[in-house]
């Protein structure tokens, strides 16, 4: 039996559904000769350890009391009182991860697991890839650090796995991973990489006014607590530029062309988010009325996509053919176009649910059982 000890970062809704499908899927991994075990689950505050990290993880029962745990809100501290493990406070937390690592990290190897929201798990995730531990991650924010993070936390390539930042659990990254070793060169990509503006876009398209469309799409769960962090943006420049510096563009963040769906009259700094949905989209209605109206008059839907063509790397809503695989993009899907020598007239499409905690949780397990074979 192979045996994975794993560190997991982040507690939140992806988390917690990466540890659910964990425990399910002992009988599938058990017939695979293959064991996942969790050895450290921790998040901003807490860190709880497993008592005996050679040959025991945290037991299944702990997991799922872990889970009901964080979802009502408590505290891994509370844990403590259960059993079978030994929890560290923030900031000692990160470095008991990093005495987990310089242990396991060249003796048995280890994963962390990287599911926060958090850009502080960049220094760790750093210093345990120097000791011989492998990284999955979810989390966007180490990848889109500066440059210099992103090599460094590609130094050994192999062990580090993020399907999950760009498409959650679709196969962007393993696609086009494949496409650049076969030494065909990539012209353009084009996508819509976030479901929630995938869903607006298609909406207004359908003649709803943009303050209804986004009111609709926060009552089903489908945005942000505050939309604007949704309408800004920066998630889709955020996997825009993770999908660039593999392409091997040395570009940050701030060279990316982003365009928010809504003005800085009407941003954070000046209205809350009460405000904002009562009398802040009203402003946005007819701009928004009027592009879709004249994207219609030409034959073409508005979509807000990320565009990735030779060293130019923008986000913003663009006019696309109608009965183009953006064009009929409808719902939260996101849709991929990556045109290269070989899928030039036709391009590569890939399509599908991009976002939930299930659909990303499952990216992340698939990225762990694929880093297998590293594993003694």
């Amino acid at each position: 039996m192979k045996n994975i000890p794993l560190i997991l970062m982040g507690c939140g809704g992806v988390g917690r559904q990466l540890l659910q499908h964990i425990v399910s899927c002992r009988s599938l991994h058990s017939t695979q000769g293959l064991c996942l075990r969790v050895v450290g689950v921790g998040d901003s505050k807490s860190l709880v350890v497993a008592e005996d990290l050679l040959h025991k993880g945290l037991g299944d029962s702990f997991l799922s009391e872990l889970c009901r745990v964080k979802s009502a809100g408590e505290s891994l501290s509370k844990l403590r009182d259960f059993g079978e493990c030994r929890v560290f406070v923030h900031p000692g937390s990160q470095g008991k991860m990093l005495e987990i690592a310089s242990q396991l990290g060249r003796k048995t190897g280890l994963v962390f697991v990287d599911c926060s929201a958090s850009s502080d798990t960049v220094a760790v995730l750093k210093q345990a890839i120097d000791m011989g531990c492998c990284a999955v991650m979810a989390n966007k924010k180490p990848l889109t650090s500066t440059m210099e993070d992103f090599k460094k936390l590609f130094t050994y390539p192999r062990r580090i796995r993020h399907e999950s930042t760009v498409g959650a659990g679709l196969p962007v990254i393993a696609s086009l991973n494949r496409i650049i070793s076969s030494g065909d060169p990539v012209h353009q990509i084009i996508g819509s990489l976030s479901g929630t503006l995938g869903y607006v876009m298609s909406e207004v398209e359908d003649g709803k006014p943009l303050s209804q469309v986004v009111r609709a799409a926060k009552s089903l769960g489908f945005t942000e607590p505050d939309p604007r962090d949704d309408l800004g943006g920066m998630d889709v420049a955020r996997k825009a530029l993770i999908l660039a510096r593999i392409l091997g563009h040395q570009i940050n963040l701030d060279t990316i062309q982003i365009e928010s769906l809504y003005p800085k009259e009407v941003g954070p700094d000046v209205m809350t988010v009460e405000d904002f949905l009562d009398r802040g989209l009203l402003l946005l209605d007819k701009d928004i009325q009027d592009r879709v109206e004249k994207a219609a008059s030409n034959g073409n839907v508005l979509r807000y996509v990320c565009v990735i063509e030779g060293s130019r790397c923008e986000v913003g809503v663009q006019e696309l053919p109608k009965n183009s695989p953006l064009g009929r993009l409808r719902g939260s899907d996101n849709v991929l176009e990556i045109y290269s020598r070989c899928y030039s007239e036709q391009p590569l499409v890939i399509q599908g649910a991009g976002a939930g905690n299930d659909t990303t949780a499952s990216g992340v397990l698939a990225d762990i059982v694929d880093i297998q074979d590293l594993f003694p």
